[in-house]
């Protein structure tokens, strides 16, 4: 797929190299749909401090727009079609060194933002949450601060420094069941038959088990699991 970049550097802005400098925080947007890309392209224009001098469509033309922009700040979707966002935190930092990187989710737990910080990543929003929180977030992590959503940084560091509770406390009896049955090596079709209930919501149920345990796939939510004594 074709990057969408381009270099547009304003009137507070200056190129030095390959790199955009000036009074002006550059970031690279990653994130394929049009729509939430151009509300939030928007949004962090329209500040005089923030600028989007680039936006790449997957993880592929992100490495190599980072590279070639080299911005203060990516702004980075989690879930791309290429992959998942946060696996791809290093390689990204690898690409451009100095550059720091702010995860955007629709949605996430202490396990998920553990991930980010582990992953070298500066912060994770939430989509959901007020546009000038994402300006704030970005602000704060291009002058080397952390930015996370309300509720998952104190979550984040337990599960870092080791003091958190069980790691399940957070399942509901349902969820619960759905890991049981996924360490059984059930699929989503046949765990949709095993509890009665349609398979989107068999789906559903798997997902928010993946997202409470930080796990990217269901082989990894199994062996989260089992380390942590949630299945024998």
């Amino acid at each position: 797929m074709p990057s969408t970049s381009q270099t547009a550097p304003g009137p507070m802005a200056r190129i030095t190299g390959e790199r955009i400098t000036g009074e002006r925080i550059t970031i690279l947007l990653v994130e394929d749909h049009d729509m939430v890309a151009e509300a939030i392209r928007i949004a962090l224009d329209r500040t005089d401090d923030l600028q989007v001098v680039g936006r790449s469509l997957s993880l592929k033309d992100a490495l190599a727009d980072a590279a070639r922009l080299r911005p203060a700040v990516v702004v980075l979707d989690r879930r791309l079609p290429d992959g998942d966002g946060i696996a791809a935190i290093s390689r990204l930092k690898a690409a451009a060194p100095g550059t720091r990187v702010l995860v955007l989710t629709g949605e996430a737990t202490p396990a998920v933002a553990a991930r980010v910080a582990e992953a070298g990543g500066s912060g994770l929003i939430l989509k959901a949450g007020e546009l000038g929180e994402l300006q704030d977030g970005v602000r704060l992590v291009a002058a080397g601060e952390v930015a996370f959503s309300k509720g998952l940084l104190s979550g984040a560091l337990d599960r870092l420094t080791g003091r958190t509770a069980d790691l399940g406390s957070t399942l509901t009896p349902r969820e619960r069941e759905t890991l049981g049955l996924l360490g059984d090596g059930l699929g989503s079709a046949e765990i949709s038959q095993r509890l009665g209930v349609a398979l989107n919501t068999a789906r559903n149920h798997v997902q928010r088990v993946l997202e409470k345990l930080g796990a990217r796939s269901q082989l990894e939510a199994v062996a989260v699991a089992r380390r942590e004594g949630l299945l024998r």
